[in-house]
């Protein structure tokens, strides 16, 4: 596994005297960058549009209104799903070392972007360099991190070869209803074991696992279409009812959808 050359930097090179660097970028859906991985940390924010994440841990759906932290030498792939306008911000580890509460950010997460996060991201590409100014957002970002993590759009992802090939038939086709017997079946092994291997693997049962990847993928299609009905995304993902919908989406989130898209729908009609 090779590193990734930091990219060219568009907004300035030298915040905070060259510990943290930002890169502005957009990329048409459809884009795909491969497994590779960093010298620096990085906070990768969407400021519109959709993408999603895979490290060895799992999977994470990056909505609007949603950034991920990957760790510094992390492998990483990065699908754009929805056209994007990217915003990253490249930390040093000398930089990190500084933090005070650093340790927190040695895994990858995804974070809630609130009001005042997004505009200390967007306020750092509007007049970059060193200052004090610089500093201040800096700080006041790191401390807005560590109170806005958010795992409702991970998805974790197995290593045991029988596991992890029942783990992709469901990802392949989330809308379906799947049969432990038939994906033990198909991966060959039987249902007790691939049930066992779900919860030692990902710490979730397979419906449970089943259930978060469908639900992750009535979020997708939302980021995508923002203009797109609940009822209409529960009938497309094969749920009987409106209520059944509701209630294995309340189990994932801690939300309805309905309150799930009432609170996202300004930063999903800001694609």
């Amino acid at each position: 596994m090779t590193i990734a050359k930091l990219p060219k930097i568009i907004a300035h090179d030298d915040a905070r005297g060259g510990g943290v660097q930002l890169l502005a970028g957009s990329f048409p859906r459809g884009t795909h960058l491969g497994i590779h991985m960093h010298r620096e940390a990085q906070l990768v924010f969407a400021a519109s549009g959709t993408m999603q994440v895979t490290t060895p841990k799992g999977r994470w759906l990056v909505p609007p209104g949603r950034a991920v932290w990957v760790p510094a030498r992390l492998e990483h792939a990065i699908d754009v799903l929805a056209d994007i306008e990217m915003r990253t911000l490249y930390f040093t580890l000398d930089w990190l070392a500084l933090e005070s509460r650093s340790r927190s950010l040695d895994a990858e997460f995804v974070v809630r972007v609130s009001p005042l996060l997004r505009e200390i991201v967007l306020a750092l590409f509007d007049q970059p360099g060193q200052s004090p100014r610089t500093d201040l957002l800096l700080r006041l970002m790191m401390l807005e991190l560590h109170q806005a993590e958010d795992p409702t759009t991970f998805i974790p992802l197995p290593h045991e070869p029988r596991c992890r090939r029942a783990a992709d038939l469901v990802l392949a086709a989330p809308i379906l209803t799947h049969d432990i017997d038939d994906l033990a079946r198909q991966v060959g092994t039987s249902t007790r074991t691939l049930s066992r291997l779900f919860v030692s693997e990902t710490g979730l049962s397979l419906k449970s696992w089943c259930q978060r990847a469908r639900i992750a993928s009535a979020i997708e299609r939302w980021a995508i279409n923002p203009h797109l009905s609940i009822k209409q995304t529960a009938a497309e993902l094969g749920y009987n009812s409106f209520p059944a919908f509701s209630h294995a989406f309340r189990q994932v989130t801690g939300r309805t959808p309905t309150e799930f898209v009432e609170a996202e729908r300004p930063s999903l009609l800001r694609q």
